[in-house]
């Protein structure tokens, strides 16, 4: 999909600036940051400013907002968290509430211009909009700041009305508060909920409990069109399943009804690790087959001697009894080099937040603001073997720098996403393979341009072995062509449909280029 303007499309997938020619390009070379928008310009297709304004007189006026339509590209809006996509938007609208979105989207669509949110999640110093390849930029369009719409709205014991914008971390802290918690979380807690599950949302608790998106009971959404509309999986269901793991195609989420569990108070994980993979695969499924743990994760690991690979299981339960629930006859069963296994426990929270204090590390040693070539792809059960013998005689530690690299089973029987895409293997199963690179800051930029040359050339492999991606990582120059490949083609002709249903004039999250 294009973005387009009076100087014709834009590709959104450039790996250099980007940004619309014309009146509109000299205009922003001296509008400052932060400078409030009050029209758009008919002729040159730019923003006015009150400063500017009086030059046009062919305009447009922006809509009376509750909050703010600011040019001059405020910091972290025109790029995202892998930093390979630069897209300089002409606007980002903080908006002061829901009406504000639903007018800028109506008048956007009246002049094409692109819009997107932009999650920008977390604390500052530590944003993260969970896209590496350009996904969630609009080159000459509008961002949407999600954080200002972070608000906790409600929270009982079985269910929380949240703002898009709120991170999961912060939907946990209020959820506790109550004795209660999310099923399924990410890993990382500072990514906001609205943007997790417009991808799905993998972590590790997706073996029993499914996707985060899974754990949406309705979405309040914004569509293409200008509507506000409430979705469920019964009340405007074809909406509902377009919205979650869609990629942004169909509106802007607003709020979300989140479905909670009663908490435990803490967490027992243990750790198994193997130096013979096919027993490392087998013990995987085992596990995620007996349902028996809150949590699993499968990884890569270096061994000891730092000269090859192994691998890691760890499994998690959580309890508010004295001892963890028995399970020593699942470990029984295990292949693992017994010598090694461990064991802790720990308070439930301290869990969920388990990687906050690798934050100020990988800030002080320069790894938050390098480029992250990361690559997150779904492989049938019966081909991770094959997979994996083109992945790991190429891969080095250095390839993984402060980063690590995951391959956590998954049953797709739990994801209830339709627009999910994963396929089983003959078992049924599939694997997650997520390979979250944190290169050293002394890495040669070529080096890192060579790992995402490689990440095409894996997906390439992998989807000839009947393999998917999780859309959120960095693949270049995908096509129209393969993402209906993705979906296969009936599921592709719906999505498509669905599309030109709620975004008549394609201005949605222009970056995840999936319809050409």
């Amino acid at each position: 999909m294009y973005a387009t303007d009076a100087a014709g499309p834009v590709d959104p997938m450039t790996t250099q600036e980007v940004g619309p020619t014309g009146e509109g390009t000299s205009r922003r070379a001296f509008l400052a940051a932060g400078a409030t928008v009050v029209a758009w310009s008919l002729v040159g297709s730019g923003w006015l400013t009150a400063d500017t304004a009086h030059a046009s007189s062919s305009r447009a006026d922006v809509p009376r907002l509750d909050g703010t339509l600011e040019v001059g590209v405020p910091a972290g809006f025109d790029s995202d968290f892998g930093g390979f996509v630069r897209a300089e938007p002409w606007a980002v609208l903080r908006p002061g509430s829901t009406a504000d979105i639903v007018a800028m989207i109506t008048f956007a669509r009246r002049h094409c211009i692109s819009v997107a949110v932009n999650g920008q999640s977390g604390e500052p110093g530590v944003l993260e909009s969970h896209s590496n390849y350009g996904q969630a930029l609009t080159p000459g369009g509008i961002q949407i700041d999600a954080r200002s719409f972070r608000t906790i709205e409600k929270v009982d014991a079985t269910c929380a009305v949240v703002g898009a914008g709120a991170t999961w971390g912060e939907v946990v802290d209020a959820a506790l508060a109550v004795g209660s918690t999310v099923a399924s979380l990410p890993d990382y807690l500072n990514l906001s909920v609205g943007g997790t599950i417009s991808v799905g949302g993998i972590g590790g608790n997706v073996q029993r409990a499914g996707l985060q998106a899974d754990m949406v009971r309705s979405v309040e959404v914004v569509t293409g069109a200008g509507r506000l509309v409430t979705a469920t999986a019964r009340r405007n269901s074809a909406l509902f399943d377009a919205v979650l793991a869609g990629g942004g195609q169909v509106g802007v989420i607003t709020k979300v009804e989140l479905a909670l569990v009663p908490a435990e108070t803490t967490a027992t994980m243990r750790s198994f690790y193997y130096d013979d993979i096919r027993r490392f695969l087998a013990d995987q499924t085992l596990v995620m087959g007996t349902q028996r743990f809150d949590y699993q994760a499968g990884e890569i690991v270096r061994s000891a001697d730092g000269t090859s690979w192994r691998f890691k299981m760890e499994v998690g339960s959580y309890h508010s009894t004295e001892h963890a629930p028995a399970v020593d006859d699942v470990l029984a069963r295990l292949g693992d080099v017994a010598a090694e296994r461990q064991e802790f426990s720990l308070p439930y929270r301290d869990w969920a937040f388990r990687l906050a204090p690798l934050m100020p590390g990988l800030l002080a040693g320069g790894y938050w603001t390098q480029r992250k070539p990361w690559l997150s792809l779904l492989v049938p059960s019966d081909k991770v073997e094959s997979f994996l013998a083109t992945v790991l005689p190429d891969l080095t530690a250095d390839d993984l720098g402060a980063g690590f690299c995951l391959l956590s089973p998954i049953d797709p029987a739990r994801v209830r996403a339709p627009l999910f895409a994963l396929q089983g293997g003959a078992d049924g199963t599939a694997f997650f393979f997520d390979l979250l690179a944190f290169p050293h800051p002394t890495t040669d930029p070529a080096a890192i341009d060579a790992m995402l040359e490689r990440n095409r050339r894996l997906y390439d492999a992998l989807v000839a072995l009947g393999g998917k991606r999780y859309i959120i990582g960095a693949i270049p120059r995908m096509t129209a062509r393969d993402w209906e490949r993705h979906w296969g083609r009936s599921t592709y002709a719906a999505f498509k449909r669905l599309k030109r249903a709620y975004d008549p004039r394609s201005i949605l999250t222009p970056g995840q280029g999936f319809f050409g």
